[in-house]
């Protein structure tokens, strides 16, 4: 049993939504779960409606009007017979979308916020399922919510691995064992909760999605789709010359979504590498093409690896009395952190002072900042960038930091960690 994953540039249009039939058909009989994200940039989109519901940003009928024009132009692309069951099937989804924004939001803002845009994998898994039984590609949509059970910690559901086990075993397993039963479709990014509320799994929880899906199944494998040939030793937004990282160790891999490659969830390594099931990163524009191999190998790695965060805010916390930051200290504020929901990227702590490295969340970063000051003295800087590089030497710092200004750096054997802004 394989598992697929495909992101939402894999499913963006029409012409990707039949590359995904192409690319099955590449694996004839073999017994598939394929994971699918939103389409395109309807996560996005779906965010900026929820905004709207709760800040009055923008009209939400008129953010609505978009994501529901999109997906219908898509629909209308694979199925130009407008009787197909399928325009039923996704009017009832919007529908759905249009009752939130009747009246004012009775729930929080993480937890409305899971309602709304989980419809984006909803309706995607949809109209590819559909597509795909259209092209001769046997499946069955499934709602991932029958089987992925999770904590109510909304946007960041904690994922009961017992239960959700349990659910897969019981359910997904003997489908899929029946012979002629080969491919189910679900969605990534979603769980739900004992109350059955609609969680998601952190942004970007796709491929955490189909990790679930292969530890529980005791997968031979896991593909994660991309419009990359591979895991690339740095973002091609970011440099010209890329190189191609052909075989990677679960550590590494773990190392470098943890510092913040984009590539794959940070979360999506663990459950793999403790089942020893094997990870691919490959091209859906160049689907014959290998792409990256991660398992339990050790070597290092043969080149160093960038990774860059713009965006970064670096905070200094210090106490008021100008004593030194102790053990207690350092409880109080990761905590204060852990409540406020802030991730750090990197961090340094002195006698008297601790720095943090954090993305700038307009959302939560305030709040944060003004619990801190009740108790310490807090200096920050905006507008800066984090550069991480593993497997570094001299001569790729040097060219990193050509113009820029280093306000914070960390190293250790394998990895640097550097905060700076343009001079």
């Amino acid at each position: 049993m394989k598992v697929f994953k495909f992101g939402g540039a894999s499913v963006k249009d029409a012409a990707a939504v039949k590359n995904v039939a192409g690319i099955l058909g590449m694996f004839p009989g073999e017994k598939i779960i394929v994971v699918i994200s939103a389409m395109g940039k309807t996560t996005n989109a779906l965010e900026r409606l929820v905004d709207a519901l709760f800040y009055k940003k923008e009209n939400p009928a008129n953010v609505l009007d978009e994501i529901k024009t999109y997906h219908f132009d898509i629909i209308g692309q694979l199925f130009p017979d407008g009787s197909h069951p399928l325009y039923d099937e996704i009017h009832n989804c919007f529908v759905e979308l249009e009752w939130a924004l009747e009246g004012e939001p009775e729930q929080s803002y993480d937890c409305e916020y899971d309602q709304v845009v989980s419809m984006g994998e909803i309706i995607a898994t949809k109209i590819v399922s559909a597509y795909l039984r259209e092209a001769g590609v046997k499946n069955k949509w499934w709602d991932v919510r029958d089987f992925i059970k999770t904590d109510n910690t909304y946007r960041e559901g904690k994922v009961d691995w017992e239960l959700t086990e349990q659910m897969i075993v019981s359910q997904l397993v003997p489908h899929l064992d029946a012979k002629e039963n080969n491919i189910v479709v679900t969605q990534g990014f979603l769980g739900v909760t004992s109350e059955n509320f609609t969680t998601t799994l952190g942004r970007e929880g796709s491929d955490y999605t189909a990790a679930i899906l292969a530890w529980c199944t005791n997968a031979e494998s896991v593909t994660i789709w991309k419009d990359v040939p591979g895991v690339l030793n740095a973002d091609p937004k970011w440099f010209d010359d890329t190189r191609l990282i052909a075989q990677l160790s679960y550590q590494d891999a773990i190392e470098l979504a943890y510092y913040g490659a984009t590539v794959i969830h940070p979360k999506t390594i663990k459950p793999l590498q403790n089942k020893k099931i094997t990870l691919y990163v490959r091209s859906f524009l160049k689907p014959g093409e290998p792409g990256t191999m991660i398992r339990d190998e050790q070597a290092p790695l043969p080149i160093p690896c960038f990774i860059f965060k713009i965006g970064q805010v670096l905070i200094s916390i210090s106490p008021k009395d100008f004593s030194f930051i102790v053990e207690e200290n350092l409880r109080d504020i990761f905590d204060l952190f852990y409540r406020h929901g802030v991730r750090i990227n990197t961090m340094q702590n002195s006698a008297i002072s601790f720095s943090v490295c954090v993305d700038n969340n307009e959302r939560k970063l305030p709040g944060l900042i003004e619990t801190l000051q009740k108790n310490y003295r807090v200096l920050y800087n905006e507008h800066l960038e984090l550069v991480t590089i593993r497997y570094y030497d001299q001569a790729t710092i040097d060219r990193v930091t050509t113009g820029k200004k280093t306000l914070l750096e960390v190293r250790s054997r394998y990895t640097v960690q550097m905060v700076m802004k343009n001079k």
